[in-house]
């Protein structure tokens, strides 16, 4: 398998993103908007579609349309105080609109791969950015640590202790979207938000504290892809859709030993 060099791209990337996706993941699910993830990925995907309709790397107008959308959401979250959610159901409206209208457009061949993840598309560009983005990621987590949880369990006093936290949620706000436009790569748009839930939803299970439940979501993480991307290569399957199962499994074989152990 690793004799292909498109398989050790591969690995690498998914590796990377195996580390990037749950963490992220982490704080969404813990500040209850991991629905976030779902109204991004179908920005991205009509991103994706414009890109190959105007004949530019797809990764980067999805990039741009997913800063776009964030930049919407938070507005209309505004906008909408009291019904908050309302600014995720716009979006995700918006992203599949206009993704059904740039396919119809044509040129959009290659549109699948980034539905469900491609091994053979992974390219040494797609691997700089991934690592890119988990330079930015981490370095942002590391730096903003404390202010991220203090936000993620009450806004509320975080703003009264002054916490900057419009300025925090913006910037986390972005990550998301690079982390889902840069991810789908390997995972597809449609599954990114799923492997950003699944090995959280695992690690919240056994985890006795938040740090150990941000480890536990990385491992769980990790070995979905890598295991996701051994059989996609051998049974010759979309990557994407085997890394959401694997971890789907986990958290039924996790869900199951806890059941018999209690």
């Amino acid at each position: 398998m690793l004799a292909y060099e498109f398989m050790k791209k591969s690995f690498v990337m998914g590796i990377l993103i195996s580390l990037i996706v749950p963490t992220i993941g982490y704080f969404l699910v813990l500040r209850r908007q991991s629905v976030i993830g779902d109204t991004l990925s179908h920005m991205a995907l009509s991103g994706v579609a414009f890109g190959m309709v105007v004949n530019i790397y797809p990764v980067y107008t999805a990039t741009a349309f997913s800063i776009i959308a964030v930049v919407g959401i938070e507005a209309l979250r505004r906008r909408y105080e009291a019904y908050a959610e309302l600014s995720l159901a716009i979006a995700l409206s918006a992203g599949v609109g206009l993704a059904a209208i740039f396919i119809s457009l044509g040129n959009t061949q290659g549109i699948l791969s980034y539905l469900f993840g491609s091994l053979a598309l992974v390219n040494t560009k797609d691997i700089v950015m991934v690592i890119i983005l988990g330079v930015i990621t981490f370095s942002t987590i590391i730096l903003f640590y404390r202010q991220l949880l203090h936000i993620t369990f009450d806004e509320e006093s975080a703003h009264l202790a002054g916490i900057p936290v419009r300025f925090i949620n913006w910037l986390f706000s972005i990550l998301v979207a690079l982390t889902v436009a840069i991810s789908m790569r390997i995972v597809g748009a449609l599954l990114i938000s799923s492997l950003m839930v699944l090995p959280v939803a695992t690690s919240l299970l056994i985890a006795k504290s938040f740090r150990a439940g941000l480890i536990y979501s990385n491992i769980f993480g990790i070995v979905s892809v890598i295991l996701g991307l051994i059989l996609s290569f051998y049974l010759d399957l979309s990557p994407g859709g085997v890394i959401v199962l694997i971890a789907l499994g986990i958290l039924l074989l996790v869900l199951a030993l806890e059941r018999i152990g209690s």
